[in-house]
């Protein structure tokens, strides 16, 4: 396979409502989307999940651009490829930027999938034909109002409800939502908020029998979640603190986490995600696939590793309509009882809608 040229779109997507993380709010999505093109005209799809501003990591929408332009996608462009795979070869010179790395990279699993006329899941080695499907809900300033939220999502049939934390918002929060909910399976997510000196708040939240506390402390850190889960009877999940195998093999050996969310953008594409599955499968920790306010191109990948055999807790594949009012892809991503069938199409599986592509895009370039 020849890849013959690349395009990069950078977009801007409103998103149906703000969404708050202890990183603050957001509603504008300015994000990448990377086309892969072969010698026949064949096209892939991947799509970088940065946001406008480095907070999740030290990537951010401008620096993925620079990053792709000038050093990723001249690596590819003109050249054969056996295998996707191939393309962690060709970037490891280069430092981190993960996520940029990971948007060409499924970009070029797409399109290899289509080109072999099997669906990206199967080319993976997926194993299910329906996944279930957890909710995200950011952090609200009435507390009612989350509440009603919950409901709302309940009532969809989502498998997991998970609740943004961050201190002065936790406690009381889910002392409100257990006492209205006492058997949702529930999990809170602070985003780095804590330290161990908020060891007694931490410990605080056992009574609220929870999934899972995701990533608490420092992103990157594991030697101080060692220490923490080593306190706590809740499960920790890491999520930042995991950039690649080698942080997924430490942490479980130094017991920092029971349960790992994996984001493929944050580990470097589909093939980096797949050998941590392995590991993890291995060792006997549960994976589940974590959500960065994707479009449905970012989405369906998402799908796609999340049918592997070891992604066994509910992830934050939500319905399209959860965050747009009108997606990039065709059809739509549709949860159905807190479930989604995996698309049996080749490739990622989904239409791409060049008109609302072009509808939402700031800036494009062309690489050949």
């Amino acid at each position: 396979m020849k890849i013959d040229h690349v395009k990069l779109y950078k977009m801007n997507m409103r998103m149906r409502n703000p969404f708050t993380t202890s990183f603050g709010t957001e509603q504008d999505r300015l994000f990448l989307l990377v086309e892969a093109i072969d010698e026949h005209g064949l096209s892939g799809w991947g799509e970088c999940v940065t946001s406008e501003r480095p907070l999740y990591s030290e990537e951010f929408t401008e620096s993925s651009w620079y990053m792709l332009e000038k050093f990723l996608i001249p690596a590819v462009v003109k050249r054969e490829i056996q295998h996707p795979k191939d393309l962690q070869e060709l970037f490891a010179m280069y430092k981190r930027n993960n996520m940029a790395k990971s948007a060409l990279e499924a970009a070029v699993w797409d399109l290899y999938a289509k080109s072999k006329g099997v669906p990206l899941a199967k080319l993976l080695g997926g194993v299910r034909s329906k996944i279930q499907v957890g909710i995200s809900l950011g952090i609200e300033e009435n507390t009612d109002r989350l509440l009603e939220s919950i409901q709302e999502k309940v009532e969809e049939g989502y498998k997991r409800i998970k609740v943004k934390i961050k201190p002065g918002k936790d406690i009381d929060v889910l002392r409100e939502i257990r006492a209205n909910y006492p058997d949702i399976p529930l999990m809170a997510d602070a985003n780095s908020a804590y330290t161990l000196n908020d060891l007694a708040v931490l410990k605080a939240m056992d009574e609220f029998n929870l999934m899972m506390i995701e990533q608490p402390l420092t992103a990157g850190d594991l030697i101080d979640h060692a220490k923490l889960q080593k306190q706590l009877e809740t499960p920790v999940c890491l999520d930042e603190s995991i950039h690649s195998y080698e942080d997924a093999r430490q942490a479980i050996e130094l017991g920092s986490a029971r349960i790992i969310n994996m984001k493929v953008g944050r580990v470097g594409g589909l093939t980096q995600a797949k050998r941590i599955h392995d590991l993890c499968e291995k060792e006997n920790v549960p994976l589940w696939c974590g959500g960065m306010l994707e479009s449905g191109i970012g989405r369906a990948h998402n799908i796609a590793i999340t049918t592997l055999e070891n992604f066994n807790l509910p992830g934050d594949t939500a319905s399209s309509s959860r965050y747009w009012e009108k997606d990039i892809i065709e059809p739509e991503v549709i949860v159905e009882n807190g479930e989604l069938h995996v698309p049996e199409k080749p490739g990622i599986g989904f239409d791409i809608n060049m008109e609302e592509i072009e509808r939402n895009t700031v800036k494009n370039k062309a690489f050949q």
